[in-house]
């Protein structure tokens, strides 16, 4: 919300399975995956490719169901939550498929 996204889900959950958050700026929509590990490369370790996948396809449907689907471009990005730190926000964690 600092950075001037707006929260438009939390812990979103479909069928193929749940998005941590999903922020909106304008026409740019964030999935965020949230995760909290000892170190960032640990997070970033965790979001595997079935995680991917997984986060894509719920990302499919949260976006079927936008009025404005057709205009909104899509970011997959990572929070990670570090021990004694501040979190650490990673844009374009992973790309989705093109």
């Amino acid at each position: 919300m600092l950075k001037g996204y707006r929260i438009v889900a939390r812990r979103y959950r479909t069928k193929l399975g749940e998005i941590d958050l999903i922020a909106r700026r304008g026409v740019l929509v964030l999935i965020v995956e949230v995760k909290a590990r000892r170190t960032l490369l640990e997070a970033i370790d965790a979001v595997g490719h079935g995680a991917q996948r997984r986060i894509e396809g719920a990302a499919d449907l949260w976006l079927a169901k936008q009025p404005d689907y057709a205009r909104l471009s899509l970011r997959f990005d990572m929070v990670a939550v570090l021990p004694m730190r501040w979190p650490v926000h990673v844009e374009n964690a992973f790309y989705g498929r093109t």
